[in-house]
Formats: C-alpha cells, structure tokens, sequence
C-alpha cells in the first residue's frame, strides 16, 4: 500500500510538473510568436508614406482652356469632377449624416474602431467575408494615400491603414479630417467630393443641400456605382432612408422631419452632361490647341497625367469677338453656296502672332478634319497667293516692280506643260505691279524663270511655309504647294511688320493649380525680310485690292489693305489673303472632297470683306510701316525695258464690252482717255469703242439711252440771253 502511495505521489507530481512546463512552454512560444507577429508586422509599416502635407488629398484636379479673355471656357481635361471647398461651404445635414453613418463614434476614437478592426481580422483568417468597420479617417487613407492597395483583402494592408489613421489623427483635428474626407470620396457618375456631387444631381451648392439632397449623397459612398441615383434610383431612395433613420437615431433631426424627408422623391436635377471630348466652345481652334498640348514634343512642358490631373489653367489666344465675327461671316458665305462647299478663315494680330480667330469647317460634329489648319487632312492648293512670295523674292533681288513683263498667253514649258491666264485672257506686257493686281500667271512664270524657282521657295519657307511642303518646280508661283488658312495668315503678317516674322501662337500662358506660371509664350519676333523689301511688296499688293482681282473688297471703314488672291487648277480652290497693319486674314472656299463643279465664278472677296469690315470696325486707320525704296540695281530691270520698253497702244487687248472699271483695270499700263455718249443697246458704264491716238487708247463709255427732250418753259423773271451759249465738251479725258 505504501508503495503504491508512493507511486501515485510520483505521478501526481510529474502531471504537476508537466502542466507547469507546458504552460512555460506556451508563454514561451506565446511570447515569441507575438514578438514575431509584433516584428511582422513592424515591417508591414516600415514603407508608410508620409501624412505632413495635405497634397494627398489634391489627385486628379481638372485643367480648364480659357479664351483671351479669362473667362470664356473652351474646354476642361479631367479624369473625374472634383471641386475642393471648406467646412463653412458645407451643409449641416452633410456633416452630421456622414458621421452618423460612416462612424458614429467618429469624435470619440484615435481612428481606428478596436472592435471592428477585431472583427475584420478574425473573420480574414477564418476565410470570413471581410465586414465593413473602417473609421472616417481609415476611408480616407484607403482613397488617397493608399489607393494603390484599396482593393487588397489582407491583414496586412487593414494594419497599414490602422496605423496611417492613427498618425493622422495625431497630425490633424477631427474637422480636418472629415473635411478631407468629404472633398475626396466618390459619389458615383464620376463625381469625387460633396460640391462636385450637389453640382452633378441637383445644380446647387454644397452649402445649399437640403436634408433630402444631404441625406441622397451621403449614402451614395458606400456603393458609388450601385447607388448612383441616376442609374439606380430605388436602391439610392431606400440607402437615403437608412441615413434619414440614423440621423433621426442620434438625434440630430426629429421625427416630424424624418417622417417628411422620407416621403419625399429623389428629385434629382441633373447637370448637362459634359461633352465627351471636353470642349465647350469653337470646337475648331479649341481641338487643335489640345492637339497640340498632346503632342509628345508639345513646347509647353506638359504631360498627359498634367493636363488631366494636374488642374491646369490654360489661356489661349482667341478673341471671342472676333471669333464669332468670323463664324458669323462663314455662315453668311455659306448661305450664298451650294451645300458641297466649304470655307475656313484664320486671322492673326500682327504684332504678336496670336491667332485670334478660326473657322475650320461648317460643322465640327460632321467632319473633324480642320481646313484651317489641315489636321486630318494635308493642305488645299494655294494658287496664285503664292505669287507673292515670288514678288517679294525678285524685290529683294533688286527688280523694279514698275518692270515691264511679257504676259501674253498661253506660255508653253518643257515637258509640254502649258500655262494660261486664267479664263485665257491675254494681258500682253505689262509691269510686275500690273502683272500681280490682275494675276497673271504668265507674267509670274516667266519672272520666277529669272529669280529661279528656289528663290520662291526660299522666300516662302523663311515667311513660314514648312520647308518640307516645299518643291522648287517651274510652276511653284502659281501655287503648287499644299498649305493652310494659319500658315498663309502667318506668312502674310510678315509683309504688315514691316519684315519681322512671329511664329503663330494659340497658347499664351499656362499655369499650375497654386496659380504659378509655369509657361508663357515666348517673343519669337525675328527679322527675315528688310524693311524696304517689305514696304514695297506690301505696295504692290495694295492694287489688288484698288484695281485687282479684290477690287471692292476693302473693309468698309477704309482701312488700306494688301494681299492676294488665288486659284488652284480647275478651281478647286479659292483664297483671298490679306492684310491690314493689324490683322492678317486668310480665307479659303471649296470642296473639302475635291468636287469642282460650278465653282468657277466663285470667290473670297466677299468673306474677306465681311469679316475685316466687322473686325476692323470702329478701330483707327493706320499706316503699314514707312520705308524707303530699295535699290533696284537688278540688270533684268534694264533688259525688260530695252526688249520690251513701254507698251505699244496697238497692241492692248480690246476692252469693248467690259465695264469702265474692267477695262481701266485691264489697261493699266496704258495711258487711257474716256469719252462717253449715249448707247440705247448698251447699259451705262460699259466701254462701247476703242481707239488709238498716238499714244493714248480712247475708250468710249456707254451713258445709256438718251432722255427725251423737253421744251424749256421761259422764266418770266429771267430776261432772254442776248447771245447762245458755246458748245459743250464731248466727253472728259482721264487715266
């Protein structure tokens, strides 16, 4: 008996002194198991990012295009609809429901909720559907600082953004951080803050929404996408409901209000969907300036990510006014012609090169393709506005443009090419002023084969014609070249400096979203023509509005011009180029398709003209820039005079039924008198006769029919004459 007493002593012992072990044991494995959770952990939160600042909050702000003016809203580049404000500019119903709703004890934790975060854990290792127990603050570090792990179920990333709203807590106050949270959460239909959501549903502040409107957005965060009140609207009515419910639960309503917001509809009032693309006005020039603030060698510096995040404010050089004055004016021109045809118009400030109007097209929804600018497309013909170019060129190679040059037509080239005056008139010879006022391509061919062609090409590409656009072939001058409304403004406003060319500019400044600036157009003035060379061009290209091809097509407040007109083979397109010491235009009318059918009498004088007229309104007249002659030492300019000397009368094309205007035109080297005398088969004003004597051509002028005679009554006041009266002159002289 003692033995076994012993015995189960022994053993009572070892049970004793197994459990004391085993316990050691587990404290053991416990406590270094937890010092390996704790150190696991530890580097879980090693590579926080920091809180000091509140940019985390600022991601993806719109960038917005302005017109010149500052306030004309073009266009806006944005990711999602977000609009910062303070906690004053919020209503009370937005920041009690939210609490009530996301986090109740809100005020009262460090941000974390210990027994939701417990919760979460637990129900993560047991394979548990992750239940929602995140803090206000925790949200809003999962959308911001840690958007990169958002959608990671792990215990890992609930630890780093326990640990991020605890720091966070300690960085700034309660209002702080709700208020960060309210101007970042989603609210659905791409809306991220509560002023870009009261905007989006209802058009009004966030200060203004109501409790109903409060309590609609407040519960749209929990599913942004499946409580959209635009998509789903009976689900976003009852989760409203919900928020209704706890705000009356923490008191913060009554029930009478309660009981009324839940009887309430939705009562949406949707804001305009924005457009797709982002542009709001003239779609034309607002398309090819975010063309060119995409382009990866863009000069201003800016990115992708930039423009759609970065909340830009981008100023652009058009002028509304002169913008709609230049819509108004296509749409005028359009009304006057078949529907197959087109126009565009660009027109530049001279002394700045900004561009500060452009019609690409008559409906931007139908074709994308910008006639002003040639994207989507390559060009049109420049025609004969490229003749001056060659006229400018053979200036400043000393040629008198007073110089006679043959332009009788047609002119056969090598090759077999043959080159007529349009509609075949043969204009004789003439001086290279005359030459230009009436286009003539023959006279232009023959005069580019003296300067050789490069010369022209030369000349254009230094005024801002691409060199690569460029061919130096014998007919270069009539305009071979594909170019566009903006490098022909371009190029044109070189002449109105006086020889000073200033690349285009569509963006004058852009700056970041603290209001610094971080681009500003630069000054590209550069002298590529001198001042006589440019004066003198410039005075030659003035006849063309004064007895040329633009004749009448002056602005109407007087203001002198120059420029050129042109067209293209087989007509298929038309311009006028031209310029006051302001503003350079350029315009072009065809058919976008190449269709060139019954557009031969067409022209762009008429467009020209509405337009300057309107741009040019009420605006001083002005001067282009003083300049002296240039030396005209140019041999070709006496071997012109030897070989073809002054016109001979007799061999002046005959003008007889032109009208006076026509035909003075057509005659302009020639010293031309007038006589007029009734015609009953010819309408008043139109040339009837001509004649040579000596070395004037006589033309005679059609008065119209004669008036019937009348008897004269005697003034019984006025004594008879005692004598007749001599004879009248027949007809007056004049050039």
């Amino acid at each position: 008996m003692k033995i076994r007493r012993k015995q189960r002593e022994k053993r009572t012992h070892a049970v004793k002194w197994g459990i004391l072990v085993a316990t050691a044991a587990l404290c053991f494995v416990g406590y270094w198991g937890v010092q390996g959770v704790l150190h696991v952990m530890e580097g879980w939160t090693d590579d926080l990012p920091s809180i000091a600042d509140t940019d985390f909050t600022n991601s993806a702000e719109e960038s917005v295009m302005y017109a010149s003016d500052g306030s004309t809203r073009l266009a806006e580049f944005q990711l999602e609809k977000r609009d910062p404000v303070t906690i004053d500019q919020i209503s009370p119903f937005v920041l009690q429901g939210t609490v009530d709703t996301e986090d109740v004890r809100f005020y009262e934790h460090n941000g974390v909720d210990i027994a939701g975060i417990a919760r979460a854990v637990i129900n993560n290792i047991t394979g548990g559907q992750l239940e929602g127990a995140s803090t206000i603050t925790q949200q809003l570090v999962r959308n911001t600082i840690l958007t990169q792990e958002a959608n990671e179920i792990s215990i890992e990333r609930k630890i780093r953004e326990a640990e991020l709203a605890t720091e966070m807590e300690k960085q700034y106050s309660k209002d702080d951080i709700l208020l960060m949270y309210l101007n970042t959460i989603n609210y659905g239909d791409g809306c991220y803050g509560i002023e870009a959501a009261a905007q989006n549903y209802f058009q009004v502040s966030a200060a203004e929404l109501t409790l109903v409107q409060a309590a609609t957005l407040v519960g749209i965060p929990q599913s942004p996408t499946y409580l959209n009140p635009k998509a789903y609207p009976e689900a976003c009515l009852e989760r409203r409901n919900t928020v209704l419910d706890r705000l009356l639960a923490a008191g913060h309503i009554s029930q009478e209000e309660h009981d009324a917001a839940q009887a309430e509809e939705l009562a949406l009032d949707p804001a305009p969907e924005a457009p797709s693309d982002g542009i709001y006005a003239f779609p034309y020039f607002t398309s090819y300036v975010r063309a060119q603030l995409f382009a990866d060698d863009n000069p201003y510096d800016v990115s992708y990510a930039d423009l759609f995040e970065g909340g830009l404010t981008i100023y652009t050089s058009l002028d509304p006014e002169l913008q709609q004055m230049a819509e108004d004016a296509c749409a005028d021109q359009l009304d006057r012609m078949s529907s197959d045809l087109d126009c565009s118009l660009v027109a530049v400030d001279t002394e700045t090169g900004q561009v500060k109007a452009m019609v690409g097209g008559k409906d931007y929804s139908a074709s994308q393709v910008n006639l002003a600018t040639g994207t989507g497309g390559s060009g049109r013909m420049a025609g004969s506005t490229f003749k001056a170019f060659t006229l400018a060129a053979a200036i400043e190679q000393g040629i008198d443009p007073d110089t006679p040059i043959d332009c009788t037509s047609p002119l056969e080239l090598s090759g077999g090419h043959r080159v007529e005056n349009f509609g075949g008139t043969d204009y004789g010879i003439r001086s290279i002023q005359s030459a230009t006022a009436v286009s003539s391509n023959t006279g232009f061919v023959r005069l580019s084969q003296e300067i050789h062609p490069t010369s022209v090409t030369d000349m254009a590409e230094r005024l801002g014609i691409p060199g690569e656009k460029l061919s130096p072939v014998e007919v270069v001058t009539l305009g071979s070249t594909a170019v566009t409304p903006l490098e022909m403004a371009q190029a044109y406003s070189t002449f109105a400096t006086g020889g000073v060319k200033r690349d285009a500019v569509v963006v004058t400044k852009i700056e970041d979203k603290n209001g610094n600036i971080i681009y500003e157009a630069a000054d590209t003035s550069k002298r590529v023509l001198s001042e006589e060379v440019a004066g003198a061009t410039t005075n030659v290209l003035k006849t063309v509005f004064t007895e040329g091809t633009a004749r009448g097509a002056s602005p109407s407040n007087g203001q002198t011009v120059a420029g050129k007109t042109g067209t293209s083979e087989n007509y298929i397109d038309h311009w006028l180029v031209g310029y006051s010491p302001t503003l350079s235009c350029a315009t072009w009318i065809g058919n976008p398709a190449g269709n060139i059918e019954g557009t031969s009498n067409i022209t762009c004088n008429r467009l020209w003209h509405d337009f300057m007229s309107a741009a040019l309104e009420d605006q001083p007249l002005v001067d282009f820039p003083a300049a002296e002659d240039p030396d005209y030492n140019n041999d070709f300019n006496k071997k012109q005079q030897i070989t073809l000397g002054d016109p001979d009368p007799a061999d002046a094309p005959s003008v007889v039924g032109m009208t006076l205007s026509d035909a003075q035109s057509a005659l302009s080297d020639y010293t031309v008198s007038v006589v007029e005398e009734y015609s009953d088969t010819a309408a008043a004003g139109s040339v009837i006769g001509q004649s040579v004597q000596d070395d004037t051509i006589v033309l005679v002028v059609s008065k119209g029919p004669q008036p019937p005679t009348e008897p004269a009554q005697p003034d019984p006041d006025t004594p008879p004459p005692t004598e007749p009266d001599p004879p009248a002159e027949n007809g007056t002289g004049g050039t």
